[in-house]
């Protein structure tokens, strides 16, 4: 693991509505258990602040992944002083070649 300075993190478009849509899909038989899944989604895209290299080369040119939950995984990339979400990916998924 490399330690950097902070830096920010931000969500794409793209992966709010996918964390939107699981969300929803969860608290349909669990509203409690869709809070805490964000809760600890974004507890853990908050590491990447200091630890930008957490995780594992990523799938798509370009990318890491993170493992956010035992079935979903963060794919993100650094940017500047920016690490930005791409998606939050079911691990069932298949990957796209680009985000």
């Amino acid at each position: 693991m490399i330690f950097l300075h902070g830096m920010t993190v931000k969500w794409s478009k793209r992966a709010l509505s996918s964390l939107a849509g699981i969300t929803e899909y969860i608290e349909q038989d669990n509203p409690i258990r869709a809070r805490t899944f964000v809760q600890e989604i974004r507890q853990k895209s908050n590491f990447l602040e200091q630890f930008q290299n957490l995780g594992r080369a990523g799938r798509v040119i370009g990318t890491r992944e993170l493992v956010a939950h035992k079935n979903y995984i963060l794919v993100y990339r650094v940017r500047g002083d920016e690490v930005q979400i791409l998606e939050v990916m079911h691990t069932s998924r298949k990957f796209p070649k680009t985000l």
